[in-house]
C-alpha cells in the first residue's frame, strides 16, 4: 500500500519485501517521508522494527529498494550515509566504561572520521543534544553507572548530536518515565517543525504517536493506512489493528479552546 504523495521525499521504500527465516515480514511495501514527523504504529510482530532496520539499510532486502535523496541507499558511501541518516536502536549498545559526554561525542563520526580532531561546532553539537535529552549534569558519570532511562537518553543524544536531516528511532521512549517521554515528543515535533528534519519514529505507546504529523499503521508486515492522527480512517484502523482493544478520543488541550490532542484509551 502507497500512502499519500509527499513531495521531494528525504527518503523512499519501493517494493520492499524482507524474509526472515521462513518468514515474509515486510510485504510490498511503498512509502515516502519527506520533512516532518511520522511515527510508525501496531501491535506487535507487524514488521514495525524491520522497517525502520530496511530504511536504515541494517536489513537485507528480499525485493525492493531504499532510496536517500533519491538516490539508491545502497550506493552511498558508508560515511556520508551516516552523515544524512542516523539511527536509534530498541535495544541501544554503547561501552559501559565510556562517559556519558564520550558516547554523545560518538554522534560526530560520522563528521570526524576516527581520527579526526573535535572542533567547536562538534563540541556545540554534542552540547545542545545533552541539552536537549537532559542528560548534562551526568556528563562525566559512566554509562554503566546510569538507569536504564538515563541510558536511553544518552543514546538519543548521541543520534541527536550526528545533526542529520534523516532520524530513524525505534521505541526511543523505552524506559523513559512521563516527564521525558514528553520532553522527546516535543523535541522531535520541534526538530521536524523548526529545523525540517525528516523524522521516522517507531513507538508503542499511541497517545503519543498520536501527537506525530502523521501515522503509518501496520499489521501482519503491511501497512494498513497512512495518514494524520485525526483522519477517520486512520483512527478506525488503529482501533481494528489492535483487535478493538482499544479506543480513540479527541482530549480538549486546554480550557475553552477547540484544540483538541487525540489519545488511545485501552477498552476494558
Amino acid at each position: 500500500m502507497g500512502g499519500p504523495f509527499v513531495p521531494d521525499p528525504m527518503l523512499s521504500a519501493r517494493h520492499l519485501q524482507v524474509r526472515l527465516g521462513d518468514r515474509t515480514v515486510l510485504r510490498d511495501i511503498d512509502l515516502d517521508f519527506g520533512p516532518g514527523w511520522t511515527a510508525i504504529v501496531g501491535p506487535n510482530g507487524a514488521g514495525k522494527s524491520t522497517l525502520l532496520r530496511a530504511l536504515a539499510g541494517l536489513q537485507p532486502l528480499e525485493q525492493g529498494e531504499v532510496r536517500l535523496d533519491r538516490a539508491p541507499l545502497a550506493d552511498w558511501p558508508a560515511p556520508q550515509r551516516a552523515r544524512r541518516l542516523a539511527w536509534l536502536a530498541q535495544q541501544g549498545e554503547a561501552g559501559g566504561d565510556l562517559t556519558v559526554i564520550d558516547v554523545v561525542r560518538l554522534g560526530r563520526l560520522p563528521h570526524l572520521g576516527l581520527f579526526g580532531l573535535a572542533r567547536g561546532r562538534d563540541e556545540q553539537a554534542v552540547r545542545q543534544a545533552m541539552q536537549a535529552t537532559g542528560c548534562t549534569a551526568w556528563r562525566h558519570r559512566r554509562l554503566a553507572e546510569l538507569s536504564g532511562g538515563e541510558r536511553q537518553r544518552v543514546l538519543l543524544a548521541r543520534a541527536l548530536a550526528v545533526q542529520s536531516p534523516v532520524l530513524l528511532l525505534d521505541e526511543p521512549t523505552t524506559h523513559l518515565d512521563p516527564p521525558h517521554q514528553v520532553a522527546l515528543v516535543r523535541q522531535m515535533a520541534r526538530l521536524a517543525r523548526e529545523e525540517n528534519r525528516t523524522i521516522v519514529a517507531v513507538l508503542h505507546e499511541l497517545s503519543l504517536a498520536l501527537a506525530a504529523d502523521r501515522l503509518v499503521v501496520m499489521a501482519a508486515g503491511q501497512i494498513h493506512a497512512i495518514g494524520q492522527p485525526g483522519d477517520p480512517l486512520v483512527q478506525r484502523t488503529l482501533v481494528e489493528v489492535f483487535g478493538g482493544a482499544i479506543r480513540i478520543e479527541a482530549v480538549p488541550v486546554a480550557a475553552g479552546t477547540t484544540e483538541v490532542q487525540w489519545v488511545a484509551l485501552p477498552r476494558l
